[in-house]
């Protein structure tokens, strides 16, 4: 069996889920996303510095939280057309 065969097995078992990430559609396959995967979805080249930080607010989330606020170290389980809104900001 060759590698690309190994790997079109393993994808059938993850589901496809769509969400909003700075008004873009962005498709995943994990049930959690962290801090650092949601600025990777909403930046190509995300900004550096040493004062730079980035606000996470979502909507249309899951049971009984379904908005709010991401910090730094948090992790968000995510449903079907979920959106995020990720801003980046200069502490100094």
């Amino acid at each position: 069996m060759t590698d690309v065969q190994e790997l079109n097995e393993g994808d059938i078992h993850e589901k496809e889920i769509t969400i909003i990430v700075n008004t873009r559609e962005k498709t995943v396959t994990t049930k959690e996303l962290t801090v650092d995967e949601l600025v990777a979805l909403a930046f190509e080249d995300p900004p550096t510095g040493e004062f730079i930080c980035f606000t996470i607010t979502y909507r249309r989330g899951r049971g009984n939280k379904p908005e709010g606020t991401l910090n730094e170290d948090e992790s968000v389980r995510i449903k079907e057309g979920m959106v995020f809104n990720v801003t980046a900001t200069d502490k100094s």
